[in-house]
């Protein structure tokens, strides 16, 4: 192969690359992290009782063209957690050797990228598949939910655990790679603006993480970490009595 074919084909994959890289970015705030949040907010309804959680997951089934909805967020998904395995993998950590701020962010990234990739898999298959497939109705999210999360392994509450430990490394994932969407997308290219977007994308991951969290410790125990549940509407407790 001539110098000029080698450097053709080299110029070519690197382009891939680049474009890959700039497509894996903007997937992992739209529709993905977008998704995150929604989310988040819409499981926080379970605070307001059992009918208030049920009428939100009903709105959100009877949405017109879900499927098409589905397929668009499970595609960019599946793309960013795919990719971003290959670059987690291919990564080159040397964070003990040069132990700078955004060294460590890097690798936290890349870390709870296959965190929130694992976790991901679980509560899809948990939930989503088990609908898909007709073995779970959506009615019975909620007072599934709070079984799963209220039951304990030797004094310890194992699945509320896994879920706060894969929202922190999903929102984590998701904050920290809104800063950099910012700078490779050449929106924050001052230091001071890269320092502003790095405290701002850091107070909304504690804030979308604390409304996780309150949702989780309610499944859980019954309480929130905050804020309160509705009076008078079907709690866990109520829907765990009227199981069969």
């Amino acid at each position: 192969m001539s110098e000029a074919s080698n450097a053709k084909s080299l110029f070519h994959k690197s382009r891939r690359h680049f474009l890959l890289r700039k497509l894996h970015s903007l997937s992992g705030v739209l529709p993905v992290g977008g998704f995150l949040v929604f989310h988040l907010w819409t499981n926080a309804k379970a605070l307001q009782g059992q009918e208030r959680f049920d009428g939100a997951v009903a709105e959100i089934s009877h949405m017109p063209y879900l499927p098409l909805l589905e397929v668009g967020i499970l595609l960019p998904l599946a793309f960013h957690a795919i990719y971003g395995v290959k670059l987690a993998f291919e990564a080159r950590l040397n964070v003990g050797k040069y132990p700078y701020s955004r060294n460590w962010m890097y690798t936290m990234q890349r870390a709870t990228g296959l965190l929130a990739f694992a976790f991901i898999c679980f509560h899809l298959y948990e939930y989503w598949w088990q609908k898909v497939a007709g073995k779970m109705a959506a009615d019975q999210f909620y007072p599934t939910l709070c079984e799963k999360m209220s039951s304990v392994v030797g004094g310890v509450p194992v699945i509320a655990l896994v879920y706060l430990v894969g929202i922190a490394a999903s929102v984590f994932h998701f904050a920290n790679g809104l800063w950099g969407f910012c700078f490779s997308w050449g929106i924050t290219v001052s230091r001071r603006s890269q320092m502003m977007a790095a405290v701002v994308f850091g107070v909304l991951g504690i804030v979308v993480f604390l409304l996780g969290a309150n949702t989780v410790f309610y499944f859980a125990r019954g309480a929130t970490l905050f804020s309160s549940a509705a009076d008078g509407a079907r709690t866990c407790a109520d829907a765990l009595a009227s199981a069969p």
